[in-house]
């Protein structure tokens, strides 16, 4: 098992967001905005789903990877920290997940 975290995810993509390496993949990607990131976490969500429905355990886990990539490269083009998402989680694992459905302001 990998000692890897998605805290230690989170400080390598702010650290090349904001680097100079022109060969920096996350830094030309959130140069496009905040639009093109979250066209590029669409896709690798609907990539996601697509392996998980072919059963292919090897596919899903590398999309999933590039899921989680995308998603903390929105995270952090949004101003958005892992730990307020991490304490928002905890704070709803106090109740069954129809319970904070239920609680949820109507649209």
């Amino acid at each position: 098992m990998s000692n890897f975290t998605l805290s230690d995810l989170e400080a390598i993509i702010q650290t090349r967001a904001t680097s100079d390496d022109e060969m920096s993949y996350t830094r030309k990607l959130m140069n496009k905005g905040v639009g093109k990131c979250a066209q590029k976490l669409g896709e690798e969500a609907v990539e996601s789903v697509i392996a998980a429905m072919k059963s292919d355990k090897a596919e899903l886990t590398s999309e999933t990877a590039d899921l989680l990539y995308h998603l903390l490269v929105v995270l952090n083009i949004s101003g958005v920290k892992l730990d307020d998402v991490m304490l928002e989680l905890a704070n709803r694992t106090g109740q069954t997940g129809l319970q904070e459905k239920a609680s949820r302001p109507a649209d």
